[in-house]
């Protein structure tokens, strides 16, 4: 029986954090929780209802209704992960949109959507046993993690990653707007007052820009072999 262990993996979007900490939990029988889903999820709630949009952000509103958003996974036994629904509808789909990705980092900017967010993870995590990747997992949310990991690449393999990603499942982007987009979030991200996008520094770092799934798959499993033997 593998040791209940919290493995944190943060870094920059499309660095693939969601893939490996999915074969992770695979592998080791841990509960994976994706925390940007989370704050897509309340992105796409904000835009639905009209706080945010391409010149204006109602902030006061958005906070006024946070109590308002449940956000809750269900595991899809045919898909192998569980998908994120906000207020018991499935939003797994829209929340990958480029539109909510236009928006989430200014989202995440907002101290109170954090708070509350960072609240509902640590729950999530209190008993370990999970891996969870976002912004802050080493930092903010579980500073005391067993593993930490930070996940980097050149923004252009990011943009070609999320660019084929969007492709492959019949969105209609440009390349120059999805390198746009990634450039403009790591932007906010790393310089946001609150909680910004920075390595801890006890974690481990993996460029993948050239390296990858099943090579840092393979690396990083060796780390948790020796954690919990």
């Amino acid at each position: 029986m593998n040791k209940k262990i919290t493995i944190a993996i943060d870094g920059f979007s499309s660095t693939g954090k969601s893939t490996i900490a999915k074969l992770i939990a695979k592998k080791y029988n841990f509960i994976y929780v994706d925390t940007g889903a989370m704050y897509r999820a309340v992105t796409l709630y904000a835009l639905e209802n009209n706080f945010i949009g391409s010149d204006f952000f109602n902030v006061d509103s958005l906070v006024s209704n946070l109590k308002k958003i449940s956000l809750k996974f269900i595991f899809n036994d045919q898909l192998s992960f569980a998908e994120m629904y906000l207020n018991d509808v499935n939003v797994e789909k829209e929340i990958r949109s480029l539109k909510v990705s236009q928006f989430v980092s200014k989202i995440a900017e907002i101290t109170a959507v954090r708070k509350k967010l960072v609240l509902e993870q640590q729950k999530m995590g209190e008993n370990g046993g999970i891996v969870m990747d976002g912004r802050d997992i080493g930092t903010v949310v579980f500073p005391n993690a067993d593993i930490k990991l930070f996940m980097t690449a050149s923004a252009d393999k990011r943009a070609t990653r999320r660019y084929k990603e969007l492709i492959d499942r019949g969105d209609n982007v440009s390349f120059k707007d999805i390198l746009f987009n990634v450039q403009e979030r790591d932007r906010i991200d790393s310089t946001r007052k609150d909680s910004p996008l920075v390595m801890a520094e006890d974690a481990i770092e993996f460029d993948n820009s050239d390296m990858g799934i099943d090579e840092q798959f393979e690396r990083i499993c060796i780390l948790i072999d020796k954690k919990i033997s």
